[in-house]
C-alpha cells in the first residue's frame, strides 16, 4: 500500500432539495393556485473529511439512510459535492448496480463506453470483450437494452469490466449482495487474488463478516455524520451497536 493518496476529501457534503407537493388532487390544486408546493432541504452528507491511500481497502457501513451511497456518489464523481473539495488521483468505476452505465443502451454498447472511460482504446476494448461477456455470464444478452435487465445482471456486468478492464478506484457497493450464489463465490475469488493488488477500492457492505475480512479501516455512519473512521474491529462494533 502507498503512502500517495487516492481521495482527498475536505469538509465535502450534499444537500438535496426536496419538493413537498401536496397537491396530488384536483380538489388541492383547485384550493391552493397561490400556495405553491413548499421546498425543504435535506442534508443526506453533513461536513466531513476523508482521505484514501493508494492500494488501501476502505469499508464504509451504516444503517439504510445514513448517507453511504450518497457517499459514495460524491468519491465516485457522479453527484457534485454541495460545499467543500475534493481530489481523485486515478480512473475510477463505480458499480452499483449500474450506476454509470446508460440504461439505453444494450450490454455491448456499456462496456465498449465504461471501457473507454477507463482510458482503454477500441483495440484493447476488443481484445478483452469476449472475457467480460464470459465472466458477467450474459452471452445471450449482449445486444438487449440494459433497461431490460435485473439488478443482478447489470451487476454482474458492472463487476466483470472492472475486472477486466481495471480501474485504479473501485466503488463497490453491495457487489457480493447481488446475483446468484455461483456469481457471488466467482466475485469473492477474483476479489481474493492478486488482481485486487494495488487497486484501491471503498466496499459497502451490510456483511460485518466480508467487512473484516477485507478492510483495513472501515468508516462508520449515522445521519449523515461520518461517525469514525479507522480500526476496522471498533468500526464494525459500532456499526452492531447501533443496530441492536
Amino acid at each position: 500500500m502507498s503512502s500517495e493518496l487516492a481521495i482527498s476529501a475536505q469538509q465535502i457534503s450534499k444537500t438535496f432539495v426536496l419538493s413537498e407537493d401536496s397537491h396530488n388532487t384536483v380538489k388541492h390544486r383547485l384550493f391552493n393556485l397561490f400556495n405553491p408546493p413548499r421546498n425543504r432541504k435535506f442534508e443526506a452528507v453533513k461536513p466531513m473529511d476523508l482521505e484514501v491511500r493508494k492500494g488501501e481497502c476502505i469499508g464504509l457501513i451504516g444503517r439504510n439512510g445514513s448517507g453511504k451511497s450518497t457517499l459514495v456518489k460524491l468519491l465516485a464523481g457522479v453527484y457534485p459535492v454541495t460545499s467543500g473539495k475534493m481530489k481523485i488521483n486515478g480512473h475510477t468505476l463505480l458499480m452499483n448496480l449500474g450506476v454509470g452505465m446508460s440504461h439505453e443502451l444494450t450490454a455491448r454498447e456499456n462496456i465498449y463506453v465504461s471501457a473507454s472511460v477507463l482510458g482503454l482504446r477500441v483495440k484493447d476494448i476488443d481484445a478483452i470483450f469476449d472475457q467480460i461477456v464470459d465472466f458477467a455470464e450474459l452471452s445471450e444478452f449482449i445486444d438487449t437494452k440494459i433497461k431490460f435487465f435485473s439488478s443482478g445482471m447489470v451487476a454482474r456486468l458492472g463487476f466483470s469490466i472492472a475486472v477486466n478492464a481495471g480501474a485504479d478506484i473501485m466503488f463497490l457497493d453491495e457487489i457480493f449482495a447481488v446475483g446468484d450464489v455461483k456469481f457471488q463465490e466467482k466475485a469473492v475469488k477474483v476479489f481474493e487474488s492478486s488482481w485486487i493488488e494495488g487497486k484501491t477500492v471503498i466496499l459497502v457492505s451490510h456483511s460485518m463478516d466480508i467487512i473484516r475480512k477485507y478492510c483495513g479501516r472501515t468508516a462508520f455512519m449515522k445521519h449523515g455524520n461520518l461517525v469514525y473512521y479507522g480500526d476496522t474491529p471498533k468500526a464494525v462494533e459500532m456499526y452492531l451497536e447501533d443496530n441492536h
